[in-house]
């Protein structure tokens, strides 16, 4: 089963983790989320597996996530599974899937846990 990292290049977090992948002797299939956005069913199967609601996998310090009024308790799980779709700078990165278990990269090593 392929190895997989949501990945943020400008990110050190995420730099880190695929380091971290590859010193373990994972080369690992790399989406670049910001410019090919995971679907709401790959947003759903990453909460699933990482046993997280919406708002666990947001970015809630960004600008956006308080300019597009996202923590408003009245938005629905559906809600937030879609705009972390359309704007999927609001995901927490980097998270990496390995033989069904995913894991949030932060800290990097928080990954060796699935591996």
């Amino acid at each position: 089963m392929t190895t997989k990292i949501w990945h943020n290049p400008r990110c050190s977090k995420s730099r880190q983790t695929l380091a971290l992948l590859e010193e373990q002797g994972i080369n690992p299939e790399i989406q670049l989320y910001l410019e090919n956005a995971p679907t709401a069913q790959d947003i759903e199967q990453a909460l699933t597996l990482l046993g997280k609601a919406p708002r666990d996998l947001m970015r809630r310090g960004e600008a956006l996530y308080k300019d597009l009024g996202l923590d408003d308790p009245a938005l629905s799980h559906a809600d937030l599974v879609a705009a972390m779709m359309a704007h999927p700078k609001l995901i927490e990165r980097p998270v990496v899937f390995h033989q069904g278990k995913a894991a949030l990269g932060r800290p990097p090593e928080q990954v060796l846990e699935i591996l």
